[in-house]
């Protein structure tokens, strides 16, 4: 698997991720949709790594991709970020995997 991020979107992350400590993970997000195959891709920025989880490297550093969701997801991926609907885009050379795709920073939460 391959994922290149634009230098809008490496700006955007450096900016959501300066003076944290984290790993960058893109989560196949599942809850409240209802079914596993009805999840949604999203960036996390976690404390913690899961079991199961596994590196990729990119051009902004290591994002993590749980090893389970990586069916939903495809061999070549680009995150971009666009100004004009403040989001981050995760897209393939054959579609859009998510046009609005979120950030969380979930390092601040607490168990």
């Amino acid at each position: 698997m391959q994922i290149t991020i634009t230098e809008s979107a490496v700006n955007k992350l450096e900016k959501k991720t300066a003076g944290k400590t984290g790993y960058l993970k893109l989560k196949y997000d599942t809850e409240g949709c209802g079914c596993v195959v009805s999840g949604v891709s999203a960036l996390w920025l976690v404390n913690e790594l899961e079991n199961g989880d596994f590196e990729i490297e990119t051009n902004f550093g290591p994002i993590y991709i749980e090893k389970s969701k990586e069916v939903f997801f495809e061999d070549q991926m680009t995150i971009d970020y666009t100004d004009s609907a403040n989001c981050f885009q995760l897209k393939s050379p054959n579609q859009y995997i998510n046009p609005r795709m979120s950030f969380s920073d979930k390092t601040m939460v607490k168990a």
